[in-house]
């Protein structure tokens, strides 16, 4: 690197470890850019900060849309910030496949939690792929807990794929819900039922309390014939009001209870050095794709054979072929 990008990166990491909220926002920028010319600059700054992240609870946090999941990060944030935490919010946002925009409005509904000193909340687009949420969120949240935020919230776009991947980047990983468990198992897999370390039916107040209750109970019924999502844990259901800010510490003693048993299992560190493997291993893929795509004779030769596939002259699988092939022999 240049003197002058030494001399940035020195000045982002120094803000950054000093917990300046401004520099971390820099810092995130910088590795989230798409330019070849800030990757090497995002290394460096994630190589210096190292040292220092992992010192944090990670917490993924998703639901059906209308469960209240912005609502529910707000409250529970400022609470934990009230007891001496530092929150750092990541909300994965959405990418127009057309337009390649996001919506990042997660600010705008967290807007108290936003101005409170104590956290810092960033919406973070897919850049279209959900790679971009692995790598991007990955060293995101090392960069937030090198600045001395010790609680992560991830929040997540909906039920779907994404939670798979933001599953093996979290600790305890959280479902909201709504009343009916019924109809809320319609729009759901199983799968991410399994995903969650406690199911949240959110909105538990007024007419709703008892409603909220029952459902509560349906899940647990559902819960005792699943798969544990953690080796040790036994996942249930639990009630909580964002409106009212009922059972929002109790979850966190939960979530506290979950941490302390998990790292005396061993099985904490067991998980945090397998997401290690992962990050890595994504990593390569990430870096492998970049190197092909950007390769000048692939890039020259593959709108050739796009066509040709297209038009029936190669299958998808030869024209696969003989571009490996020139990406292996260059």
């Amino acid at each position: 690197m240049k003197k002058g990008q030494d001399v940035l990166i020195d000045s982002i990491t120094k803000g950054l470890l000093e917990g300046n909220r401004r520099d971390l926002a820099k810092g995130i920028t910088l590795i989230e850019s798409s330019a070849a010319k800030h990757y090497q600059l995002g290394q460096e700054l994630l190589k210096q900060i190292s040292p220092h992240s992992g010192n944090s609870i990670r917490i993924g946090i998703t639901g059906v849309p209308g469960a209240g999941k912005s609502t529910f990060i707000e409250a529970f944030g400022e609470i934990l910030c009230s007891s001496g935490h530092k929150v750092a919010v990541l909300a994965i946002d959405p990418t127009s496949t057309i337009t390649g925009g996001s919506i990042l409005g997660d600010k705008t509904r967290m807007e108290t939690l936003s101005r409170n000193p104590q956290a810092f909340v960033r919406p973070s687009p897919t850049a279209g792929t959900l790679g971009g949420v692995h790598r991007k969120t990955r060293e995101t949240i090392a960069l937030c807990e090198a600045a001395g935020y010790d609680v992560i919230l991830i929040e997540t776009v909906g039920v779907g794929q994404s939670e798979v991947i933001v599953r093996g980047m979290v600790d305890f990983f959280m479902l909201l819900a709504i009343t009916g468990a019924g109809d809320e198992l319609q729009g759901m897999k199983k799968g991410i039922i399994e995903l969650a370390d406690a199911i949240v039916v959110n909105k538990a107040d007024g007419k709703n309390k008892s409603v909220a209750e029952k459902t509560k109970r349906e899940f647990n019924q559902i819960l005792h014939f699943l798969q544990p999502a953690t080796k040790g844990w036994q996942t249930k259901a639990y009630t909580c009001s964002s409106l009212k800010n009922e059972g929002l510490v109790e979850l966190w003693e939960l979530i506290s209870a979950f941490q302390q048993k998990m790292k005396e299992s061993g099985v904490f560190q067991e998980r945090r050095q397998t997401q290690s493997k992962e990050w890595l291993h994504s990593l390569i893929k990430d870096r492998l794709l970049t190197s092909f795509f950007s390769q000048e004779n692939i890039k020259k030769q593959l709108p050739l054979f796009e066509k040709d596939v297209m038009n029936g002259e190669i299958t998808a699988s030869q024209a696969m072929e003989k571009l490996f092939y020139l990406f292996s022999d260059n």
